[in-house]
């Protein structure tokens, strides 16, 4: 456990200012972008992309430029890419997936283990580092979230028919194949943009826990998008928190706060419908 005076000085630092407004941001950026993810049984998928985003980092370590600003065009291509597979392919969705993320996951660590001009750890790729968020990272973020928000809340109909009965929303003049898509690149760019707070082996975490936990205490499509987003924020914010009072990565330390959110909100629901 640190010590009080110790763990109190850190506020008064910039970088855990950061840290705090990139982790809240990040973390109900992953549960509005998880309560779709998880409706439309793609939590899957965004795991697959976040472990073959190393290879956007690799590319980006290859080009000398921020990893951020190649991501985002490489998560784009990925998702259109990997979604056309996936449509195209008579082979189980999740095998595809499992072989696109792991060769992308291993041609990345490939190539990163040659690049003599590298510098950074491959653990904090994996892991994340919360505290190097820059205040550009911040803006992205944000300006991302805001994004997401307008589009996903006013599309909320068409989302939830495509969740429903896809056929249906077809049949009722909704652009199936654009929101499909839409909302698979959205996601590709939410998982890139994150990785450099959460890493790449926990970013799937981001995204589904705090949805899943949300969907168990929530009766409602409108109260279902509010509480993934609070338990979201919420738990990066005080995993963040605890993370530096006890010294323990940010990452992990968020996740296992999300997971612990996750059991009260099982055992919440469980009591909740006993009663009733």
């Amino acid at each position: 456990m640190g010590d009080l005076s110790t763990f109190f000085e850190l506020f008064d630092e910039p970088f855990i200012h950061r840290a705090l407004i990139g982790g809240f941001l990040t973390g109900s950026l992953g549960g509005l972008i998880g309560y779709f993810a998880v409706l439309r049984q793609l939590a899957f998928f965004s795991d697959a992309l976040g472990h073959s985003a190393l290879l956007g980092i690799t590319l980006g370590i290859l080009l000398n430029v921020n990893p951020t600003f190649v991501l985002i065009p490489f998560a784009i291509i990925f998702a259109f890419l990997v979604n056309n597979l996936v449509e195209s392919s008579s082979l189980p969705t999740d095998a595809l997936l499992n072989i696109v993320y792991s060769s992308s996951l291993a041609a990345a660590v490939l190539a990163l283990s040659k690049i003599n001009s590298y510098s950074g750890s491959i653990k904090q790729l994996l892991f994340g580092d919360i505290l190097g968020i820059t205040a550009s990272d911040i803006y992205i973020t944000l300006i991302l979230f805001i994004v997401s928000f307008i589009y996903l809340v006013f599309s909320l109909r068409s989302h939830v028919l495509l969740t429903l009965n896809e056929d249906l929303a077809g049949s009722i003049g909704i652009n199936t194949r654009f929101h499909k898509l839409a909302f698979i690149i959205l996601l590709g760019i939410v998982v890139s943009v994150s990785i450099k707070s959460v890493g790449v082996l926990l970013i799937s975490a981001f995204v589904v826990i705090p949805a899943c936990a949300g969907r168990l205490i929530s009766r409602k499509f409108s109260s279902y998008i509010v509480f993934s987003m609070v338990l979201g924020g919420l738990c990066a914010l005080f995993g963040l928190i605890l993370s530096g009072f006890f010294n323990l990565p940010s990452g992990p330390s968020i996740v296992i706060l999300q997971f612990f959110a996750f059991l009260f909100s099982l055992i919440f629901s469980r009591v909740y419908n006993l009663v009733e």
